[in-house]
């Protein structure tokens, strides 16, 4: 039965990673993305005799911080933050949250977002809001700025700031939105990041490596599955020797 139980806990894992992996492989073109690692470790069984044989343990997901490719588009909207550091935005649930995609809007009520729906948060800790623009320009360092309708074309006015941030990685969590929060709080804005502007960074996930963990998961489950049906059909096997006159 140990047998039986150690190769269910790795087939268990398989999936688990295989679930992991699917998702990476359909956000590869998810502007900003950060694939997710699923992490497992080998525990050993515990009983009569010497602990001689381990089983998987599954540990919690974590996260691909490298950075993704970085495209240039000429798009005044589209930012890539240069090096480490995100945006900060405003998550569902109000609070603040951070994302690497740059590929911003401005809503019908005037309140720069992500092409997700979430407003970006300014400097002062609320949702950059716009009155209505004849032009938009974002600089390096996050300065919004812009030319107010019905002014003369040089009329430029200084907005507000993206808060831009840079919190230790080992603090942040990953929810299943894709946007990262710091388990400590909002983090301060960090004032030496930068932005390059007219650019997008894309999803950090390699297709092809990707692909292949895929296939080298399926043969690995399949593997597994065969070893359960052998033991059961041992235990089966040897249950009917056990009760013969």
């Amino acid at each position: 039965m140990d047998t039986l139980y150690i190769a269910m806990t790795g087939a268990n894992a398989i999936l688990q990673r295989q679930t992991v992996t699917a998702n990476n492989m359909a956000n590869v073109n998810t502007t900003g993305f950060r694939a997710d690692q699923a992490e497992f470790r080998a525990l050993p069984v515990f009983g009569q005799g010497l602990p001689t044989r381990v089983y998987t343990a599954t540990q919690e997901v974590s996260s691909d911080f490298r950075q993704g490719p970085v495209v240039r588009t000429g798009r005044p909207l589209d930012v890539a933050v240069k090096g480490p550091g995100w945006l900060a935005v405003q998550g569902p649930d109000g609070k603040e949250a951070y994302t690497r995609d740059g590929n911003l809007q401005i809503s019908g009520q005037g309140i720069l977002m992500t092409a997700t729906g979430h407003p970006v948060i300014g400097n002062g800790g609320a949702p950059i809001s716009l009155p209505s623009l004849q032009s938009v320009t974002i600089g390096a360092d996050g300065t919004v700025s812009g030319v107010p309708t019905g002014s003369q074309p040089n009329a430029v006015v200084v907005f507000n700031r993206i808060k831009l941030v840079n919190p230790p990685e080992s603090t942040l969590q990953k929810g299943a939105d894709g946007l990262f929060t710091d388990s400590k709080g909002p983090a301060p804005a960090a004032g030496s990041l930068t932005l390059d502007v007219g650019a997008l960074e894309g999803s950090n996930v390699n297709p092809v490596s990707t692909m292949i963990q895929m296939l080298e998961d399926t043969r690995q489950f399949e593997t597994q599955t065969k070893l359960m049906q052998t033991i059961s059909q041992d235990q089966q096997a040897s249950n009917q020797l056990l009760i013969l006159p």
